[in-house]
């Protein structure tokens, strides 16, 4: 779960809301899972700060230091990653047709 608030007023409202919300329906949280008044995490993959969603550094780094596809499969595995981060790619579908245009062909081996 997160709860966001642009001031603390608010977030100590929200929190509230949300710890009524659990006890209404006899929720838990596990304390050593919890952090409050963080102003930076990660959650569900993606880094979350005051400036909002941004993207993992571990994600794109995987994406920088990936070798050069060879294979249909190392091209799916990098199409995977980088679906990932499509979100924060400027025109993400349009630089990924050239892989996508050897995925249909069906090379067995990428030159």
């Amino acid at each position: 779960m997160l709860v966001k608030s642009r001031t603390t007023k608010e977030h100590l409202d929200n929190l509230g809301l949300m710890f009524g919300i659990l006890k209404d329906y006899r929720r838990r949280l596990n304390p050593t899972k919890c952090a409050f008044g963080a102003s930076l995490g990660k959650f569900l993959g993606f880094m979350i700060s005051q400036r909002g969603i941004e993207a993992n550094p571990e994600k794109i780094k995987a994406i920088i230091d990936t070798e050069m596809p060879k294979t249909q499969k190392d091209i799916q595995s990098l199409t995977g990653r980088v679906a990932a981060l499509t979100r924060f790619i400027s025109k993400a579908t349009d630089k990924c047709v050239p892989f996508f245009k050897a995925l249909k062909v069906g090379k067995q081996h990428i030159t």
